[in-house]
């Protein structure tokens, strides 16, 4: 039996105008912008340095496509918002990606891509932090004064069988609990680690080794560790007081802390009830747990308003005004969250769909390297414009979908920019920001 392809469609009619549609439009790309992120990448350095540090175990003569070239092809389509491997069935044959990537013909396939995702191990993982790392090392042109490292972690949900997967009571499914560090947008570490274990293990280990290479680079930085209380442990306290470490971290409530600030609190509901406005004081007192060596210094908020009394703990060893530490300093860590939820929501973190378990940390690395890609476009070419602050799903949008037509013969590459693309200008300021200095 003969298929039939149909060729033409019709449509309503527009001002007594017939409309029709035709697949004849020739090499159509909607990733026009994808040339911004191969300068930013050459910029950088970025896909250059992941290819030199993981290992290839493939034998070359069979090979059709380098180390290079996957490496880019994933990074880039990430950042362009495609998440799936088998978006490449259909995406290796765009001219745009192939450009970017310094090819002329296909790119990899799904199959080819899952083969070499699933090759990796705990060595590639170590490797593709420490170019997280040098990436962030290497954006300051200065030597700064003070770095702060937020920490947290978060739940990654699984629906299949994968290694490591637990079930979590406090978000009731089956998950793992990635470890996220930043430093103000800047990402450091995404570990993956299965839910079955307090949230700040390891916690203490990556802030070790973190502090120890920060300062090679710059022996006199402060650091500052700033955490909620899922991260208070008195041994991690202990050890940034012996290495010079500044930290602010939430500690939970309990009877013998609320008891000890009862004074506080209570003044708090006391003006609330002759004021009959909201009440926020901030004290400090000294706190110790039965488990811990000494006591430490704790930033109490003392609030009570119409819901009722509202109190939060802080413990930290710096020597700044409470009500500073608590508004200006720790309540900044919230932006750490939003961070998170560009990982997850915009550049796929949580697509951790491969059965074995360094395949998956593979990909929580993958889109962590996507987002610093993005957020050195965002740093580097957008500050002092209407999107400096924006989410890298916004960038994508309006920087990255762009739709061209795409010629290329023996001597060129055409993208032919769509003519009623809004943000022209914008676009030829960034792609003079990250042209090579």
């Amino acid at each position: 039996m003969t298929e039939c392809t149909q060729e033409s469609f019709d449509f309503p009619a527009c001002q007594r105008r017939r409309v029709e549609a035709r697949f004849e439009g020739g090499e159509i790309t909607s990733d026009g912008g994808v040339l911004l992120l191969r300068q930013a990448d050459r910029r950088l350095g970025l896909s250059e340095a992941m290819a030199k540090v993981l290992e290839d175990a493939r034998r070359r003569a069979s090979c059709r496509h380098t180390l290079l070239n996957l490496v880019r092809q994933r990074l880039y389509a990430l950042a362009l918002g495609y998440e799936d491997l088998n978006d490449h069935q259909q995406l290796r044959e765009d001219l745009a990606l192939q450009t970017a990537v310094e090819r002329d013909t296909p790119l990899a396939g799904a199959s080819t891509l899952c083969r070499w995702e699933n090759q990796a191990d705990r060595l590639a993982a170590w490797r593709l932090h420490e170019v997280l790392l040098e990436q962030f090392i290497a954006s300051f042109r200065r030597t700064p004064k003070r770095l702060i490292l937020d920490f947290d972690a978060t739940d990654d949900a699984v629906h299949g069988r994968q290694q490591g997967r637990s079930f979590h009571g406090y978000y009731d499914r089956y998950c793992f609990l990635p470890l996220y560090v930043f430093c103000d947008k800047q990402l450091l570490v995404s570990y993956l680690r299965p839910s079955r274990i307090d949230a700040a293990k390891h916690a203490w280990a990556v802030l070790a080794l973190l502090v120890k290479r920060l300062r090679q680079n710059w022996p006199k930085v402060r650091i500052v560790l700033r955490a909620d209380s899922g991260f208070c442990r008195w041994k991690m306290l202990r050890w940034c007081e012996r290495h010079n470490v500044d930290y602010l971290v939430g500690i939970a409530r309990n009877e013998r802390l609320t008891a000890q600030a009862r004074p506080f609190l209570d003044a708090a509901e006391q003006a609330f009830q002759t004021s009959g406005r909201k009440q926020r004081r901030f004290h400090v007192m000294y706190y110790a747990a039965k488990s811990w060596d000494r006591r430490r210094r704790i930033i109490v908020k003392a609030e009570h308003s119409a819901q009722g009394s509202n109190p939060r703990y802080l413990v930290t060893n710096l020597k700044a005004k409470p009500q500073y530490l608590y508004d200006r300093l720790y309540c900044a860590r919230g932006e750490m969250e939003n961070r998170i939820k560009e990982q997850q929501l915009d550049l796929f973190a949580d697509r951790t769909s491969c059965h074995a378990w360094w395949a998956n940390q593979f990909r929580l690395l993958l889109s962590s390297l996507a987002y610093t890609l993005l957020e050195a476009i965002r740093r580097l070419a957008l500050k002092g414009t209407q999107l400096a602050s924006a989410y890298v799903g916004t960038i994508r949008l309006k920087l990255l979908k762009i739709g061209a037509v795409i010629t290329r013969n023996t001597r060129r590459v055409r993208f032919l920019l769509s003519s009623a693309y809004p943000y022209q200008r914008l676009f030829a300021h960034v792609a003079a920001k990250l042209h090579p200095t």
